[in-house]
């Protein structure tokens, strides 16, 4: 196995969000896997721009609260 360096923090693009967001890249799976392991953290009333994800997504909420809701569906506050 090899140890690589751990990516730098990035500023999350604006054109995916509004407000400041900090992404830290933690795996990424390897062709043809769409995996793909992040730490976002957002700073208050930061937000993601709508969009979808083909294969699906799953959000581990660790710190603090956020909204999210699925096209159509009711909004949900996690904790």
């Amino acid at each position: 196995m090899t140890l690589l360096p751990k990516p730098p923090t990035a500023k999350g693009p604006a054109n995916w969000f509004t407000g400041d967001v900090w992404i830290d890249s933690i795996a990424r799976g390897e062709p043809p896997s769409h995996v793909r392991v992040s730490a976002v953290r957002f700073t208050p009333s930061a937000r993601t721009a709508w969009h979808s994800h083909a294969v699906g997504q799953t959000l581990y909420v660790t710190e603090g609260r956020g909204l999210v809701q699925s096209r159509g569906g009711e909004i949900t506050e996690t904790a």
